[in-house]
C-alpha cells in the first residue's frame, strides 16, 4: 500500500486461495489472529457509510473490488482508494489500532451491509507504515 496524491494505492498478491472470486476489504484493526481473523474488526469505515459500491448508502472506504484466484490459488489485484491517506488527512487509515487487508471466502455482492455476504475470512495481512 502506498500513498499518492489521488489516494492509497493497494496491491494484493495472494497465494493459497481456493480458485474463484474473493472479496477483499480493508479492515479497521491491524491484528490478524487465525483461524478466523475476526481480530481485524469490521471494514474501515471512517465516514460512517453502509457497505458496497451498489448500496445507495455506501460505500465504506475499505470496500474494494473482488479478486479472482486462478486454478493455482493465486490472485492479484491493484486498486486505488480515492482520497485515502495513511497517517494524515481527516480520515487516516493508520490510527492507534492500525489496519489490515482481509480476503474473504466468497465474492462480495457489493450491496449487503455490513460485509457484502462475502463469507468467512480466509487470509489477513497487517498494514504498517514502515
Amino acid at each position: 500500500m502506498t500513498e499518492a496524491a489521488d489516494g492509497l494505492h493497494v496491491t494484493i498478491n495472494a497465494t493459497g486461495l481456493t480458485p474463484g472470486i474473493h472479496a477483499v476489504h480493508v479492515h479497521g484493526t491491524g491484528v490478524c489472529t487465525p483461524p478466523d481473523f475476526t481480530s481485524a474488526g469490521g471494514h474501515w469505515n471512517p465516514t460512517g457509510r453502509q457497505h458496497g459500491k451498489d448500496n445507495p448508502a455506501g460505500m465504506h472506504m475499505g470496500d474494494m473490488p473482488n479478486m479472482l484466484a486462478g486454478a493455482d490459488g493465486s490472485g492479484q489485484m491493484e486498486y486505488v482508494i480515492p482520497g485515502a491517506m495513511l497517517r494524515s488527512g481527516s480520515t487516516p487509515l493508520l490510527d492507534a489500532d492500525g489496519a489490515a487487508i482481509v480476503i474473504h471466502a466468497q465474492a462480495d455482492d457489493n450491496k449487503s451491509d455490513p460485509a457484502g455476504n462475502a463469507g468467512g475470512r480466509v487470509a489477513c495481512g497487517v498494514v504498517s507504515a514502515g
